[in-house]
């Protein structure tokens, strides 16, 4: 077994190999860049080494590198996460010729599934179901439209180097192909060096699910069960899961059994993803393989009771599997939600800064579920905008699914997050949908739920009654705050409060009285409505209240306002403030201040670096026409004209770091 290992990677994933490697009495080396001097995967090593600026193409990217800081520290072997050189095909064979190994698969497999031209061939010849498409190489924008007017519409564009959804464009027709092919060739070209794609049928209302392998170098190779990740944004998963809602156990057998022939096709020695793009009716399709060790990876270690990187480390060192196949049991339910720096009612646009608060739900057993958070980041970390977005990865454990989505319900309105924007809001209102909890799921399900994007929903039913609760309770603990107050011109001891209160939550009005109980209880009766015990230790200033609303845990996401609170809970979001009746009656006469706006102005929606201005001054536009092209946290986003207008004058150019809300040009 090695005694030091390099994690050629940061964040997240490297601090999770460092636990693991922690408790196998291993000793770890991080590497870093500029921006991440100060990061908690630098702080967690026994060793850390600087490798150059911020930009992964000058740091985290250099295979040179990474081996001058193995020979630096006496590191054995290099474990590469995923992304960066993970599936880089030279990083293997660079380390060999250094005397250094490889925590992964051989090169001759990377080389085989690392390209998903070449991926689809060895799928074909190993008799796993294919998608019908065309591998060859695409030389221009008129050539991939004569191929997907043969396939037939939708197509999907996709970089053959690829992964992580970019480099990808779905198509519905010849013109959406012009443009996808561009885009799709330039976003492969800058993340990954290689800016060849191809094209295949995209399977109308698919599921994606992948089969989760991990093979030794004496010839053996199981599969452990399956993950659903068709909750997507952008070809990015969002929320995944194990096991999947849609498979029985006959298909789940056939899809494994036809993942480790593939991975035995190509001497697979490794953790790695089989992934399928899977029917209603679950006939399947080869995707690609990934050769690494997936995101999402965690849901499967919850449900198998596995270490992944464990495993991952042994078989490097040429350890055997310590299982076969029929000793693969599968365990209750888990649930991975991947929180990320990014505002959802702005379309998810990227967001960085600094962590102001970071305070993760408790990890470990609440009830009958188990909470775990992987991440990287701690309270004061900033998200920089040179590498990908994601803060950390929230997953729950249950018996069933429909427990293990109320664990992580609860786990994300327990989870505050200040200073940058976050997709939390969304995650929460994702969990209350219907059409998940039933798990009626498809890689479509954002885009057909949130047509219009995200805006997070007013409070309704119980929710906005415990919303109301929480407010009037909390309004009563900060009466009970002044009454300790000193130098109060009356005694505190004949200071009474009003017991009965209107809550305004947003337009609603709920009246209520409130009275002690005792220790931190409260009962809040409602007119009209159920009288609830309201219980927590919540003090001032805590941006999470969590206790009991009539004996059922909760917890709400608290921010102060003026003569308010603001509350966020079951993926609800409102404005809470608590008045006596006649406080209600005046408050309800003050007039109401208008937010004016303009809609001459292309802003840039999130900081980032303008890739192409497609305009002129002058120049006349149709709503729906690109504008600029602006790139961040790896990805292109395509600006568009939200209405028919004259280009008036252009105040950004290609190349320009531009801040959030910059304006890019104006409109006569």
């Amino acid at each position: 077994m090695f005694d030091k290992i390099l994690i050629a990677n940061r964040g997240e994933i490297a601090c999770r190999i460092i636990k693991t490697a922690r408790r196998m009495g291993i000793k770890t080396v991080a590497v870093y860049s500029d921006a991440d001097r100060d990061a908690v995967h630098v702080a967690m090593a026994d060793e850390a080494v600087h490798i150059g600026p911020a930009p992964a193409a000058q740091s985290y990217l250099l295979i040179e590198k990474i081996i001058e800081a193995c020979k630096r520290t006496g590191a054995q072997a290099v474990h590469p996460g995923y992304g960066f050189l993970s599936e880089r095909e030279a990083f293997p064979k660079a380390l060999a010729e250094a005397g250094l190994v490889f925590i992964g698969p051989n090169p001759g497999a990377i080389a085989a599934m690392g390209d998903k031209i070449e991926s689809k061939k060895a799928a074909a010849a190993a008799k796993v179901s294919t998608v019908p498409g065309f591998l060859g190489v695409i030389e221009s924008p008129e050539h991939a439209v004569t191929i997907a007017d043969e396939i037939g519409y939708p197509v999907m564009i996709k970089a053959s180097a690829g992964g992580g959804g970019k480099g990808m464009r779905i198509a519905h027709s010849a013109g959406e192909v012009a443009e996808g092919f561009a885009r799709a060739r330039s976003e492969a070209a800058s993340s990954f060096g290689d800016d060849r794609v191809f094209i295949e049928k995209f399977i109308t209302d698919p599921r994606h699910i992948e089969i989760q392998v991990i093979g030794d170098k004496h010839g053996n190779v199981i599969y452990l069960g399956e993950r659903e990740c068709s909750i997507q944004r952008r070809n990015q998963k969002v929320i995944e899961e194990a096991p999947s809602p849609l498979l029985d156990e006959a298909t789940r057998r056939l899809m494994g059994e036809q993942a480790v022939a593939l991975a035995k096709a190509v001497n697979y020695d490794s953790a790695g993803t089989v992934e399928f793009v899977a029917g209603q009716d679950k006939s399947f399709y080869f995707l690609e393989m990934n050769t690494r060790l997936q995101v999402e990876h965690p849901v499967t270690e919850m449900i198998t009771g596995l270490d992944l990187v464990e495993l991952m480390i042994r078989v490097a060192a040429g350890e055997r599997l310590p299982l076969t196949q029929d000793a693969v049991k599968l365990d209750g339910w888990a649930v991975e939600s991947r929180v990320y720096a990014e505002d959802p009612t702005r379309n998810f646009l990227p967001s960085i800064g600094r962590l102001t608060t970071y305070r993760p739900p408790a990890e470990g057993a609440q009830g009958t579920a188990t909470i775990r958070n992987d991440t990287g980041v701690e309270e004061g970390s900033e998200i920089a905008i040179h590498y990908d977005p994601m803060i950390a990865k929230l997953v729950s454990w249950a018996p069933t699914r429909a427990e293990a989505i109320s664990a992580q319900a609860e786990a994300l309105d327990a989870f505050a997050i200040e200073g940058i924007r976050h997709n939390i809001p969304f995650l929460a209102a994702l969990m209350q949908h219907p059409r998940w909890q039933e798990g009626r799921l498809s890689t479509g399900f954002i885009a057909e739920e949130f047509p219009g994007g995200f805006a997070a929903p007013v409070p309704a039913g119980d929710v906005a009654l415990r919303m109301a609760a929480v407010a009037a309770a909390i309004d009563h603990r900060l009466n009970e705050r002044k009454r300790g107050i000193s130098g109060q011109m009356r005694d505190p001891r004949h200071l009474r409060f009003e017991r009965d209160r209107v809550v305004w939550l947003g337009e609603q009005r709920f009246e209520a009285t409130v009275e002690t109980l005792d220790g931190d209880q409260v009962a809040v009766a409602f007119a009209d409505g159920p009288t609830w015990v309201v219980e927590s230790a919540w003090r001032p200033g805590e941006p999470v209240w969590t206790g009991s609303i009539g004996g059922a845990r909760a917890a709400v996401q608290v921010r102060g306002l003026l003569n308010g609170v603001f509350l966020q809970h079951a993926g609800a979001a409102a404005e809470a403030r608590v008045y006596t009746r006649r406080e209600a009656e005046l408050a309800a006469l003050m007039p109401v201040k208008e937010v004016g706006g303009s809609g001459k102005q292309l802003l840039c929606p999130m900081p980032g670096l303008v890739k192409s201005i497609m305009v002129t001054p002058g120049q006349e536009v149709k709503a729906g026409e690109p504008l600029a092209i602006v790139e961040a946290m790896k990805m292109e986003n395509v600006l568009r004209a939200e209405r028919d207008g004259t280009v008036q004058t252009i105040q950004a150019k290609e190349g320009d770091s531009l801040a959030v809300d910059a304006v890019i040009l104006e409109f006569a």
